[in-house]
């Protein structure tokens, strides 16, 4: 469980010594995390399979995807950048996120200027982190930047060989798409199958196999992550961000938000605000 809305920490030798001495069984979180690997190696279970990574890597883990890592020294080195950070963060790309990473969490690099740019952003965000109160804002718009020069480079590798999992994929990010442009509707999951021209049943499963989430899940966490961003960003009411997002009931739209999160959407606010301000 994780209270920061972002966190930001390096695994360095020591640290994952100390980490491989640990009971470390697969385990889900409640945060997005991005992990980037300058030297050492990393062992990652997720997806049910187990893959050994030198550095250069990027690894990026959804919140509720089930995994395992294990920083390990290669060379006895270790040098690994850990950013966690919550959903609502980043909320306009998160979910593209998702769709580009699904199934492929692990992506192995090569050392040069590109690796190098990666290095001196996260550079800059880990001393941006650790000012005595550092501009969320400035760590957003980077760590945004960050995502964009790693799916540049992602499209180079062309890593999605396997046709079947092409049509899966290519049909969870035109969901995901649609659900981008239709969230703040009420529209169903009847809208979003027909849209896409397939059964809701065979929606569900590809959106349980990519994300163990079922669309109405997904539409759900969608509208609340957007309602977290508008609470933080804007000083819409309660009610205003809750009609918004298609809940015509505050109460309804309360209830659903603490269902989520924990908290009630005032008390969200109260919290982020002590956090940010």
């Amino acid at each position: 469980m994780m209270n920061d809305i972002f966190k930001m920490f390096k695994i360095d030798l020591a640290e994952s010594q100390r980490i491989s001495q640990l009971d470390n069984e697969p385990h889900n979180h409640d945060f997005e995390e991005l992990l980037i690997g300058k030297s050492g190696q990393l062992e990652h279970f997720i997806d049910f399979k187990s893959q050994v990574m030198d550095a250069p890597f990027v690894s990026f883990i959804a919140q509720g995807k089930v995994h395992r890592v294990r920083p390990l020294a290669r060379d006895g080195k270790c040098d690994i950048w850990a950013i966690r950070f919550k959903s609502e963060f980043i909320a306009d790309t998160v979910f593209q996120l998702y769709s580009t990473y699904h199934d492929k969490a692990n992506i192995c690099l090569k050392t040069d200027e590109c690796f190098d740019r990666l290095n001196v952003i996260c550079e800059i965000i880990f001393q941006e982190y650790n000012q005595p109160n550092p501009d969320l804002s400035v760590i957003r718009q980077l760590l945004s930047s960050l995502f964009t020069i790693i799916e540049s480079e992602r499209k180079k590798l062309n890593l999605n060989n396997d046709e079947s999992k092409k049509i899966q994929s290519n049909t969870f990010k035109n969901f995901l798409k649609l659900l981008d442009e239709h969230f703040m509707e009420a529209k169903d999951v009847n809208f979003y199958a027909e849209k896409l021209f397939m059964s809701t049943r065979n929606l569900n499963l590809i959106c349980q196999d990519i994300l163990h989430q079922s669309v109405s899940e997904i539409i759900e966490t969608r509208k609340l992550t957007e309602a977290k961003n508008l609470l933080i960003t804007t000083d819409k009411t309660i009610a205003e961000i809750g009609y918004e997002l298609g809940f015509n009931e505050k109460t309804y739209f309360t209830h659903a938000f603490k269902k989520k999160s924990g908290f009630t959407p005032s008390e969200y606010r109260k919290e982020m605000a002590k956090i940010i301000s």
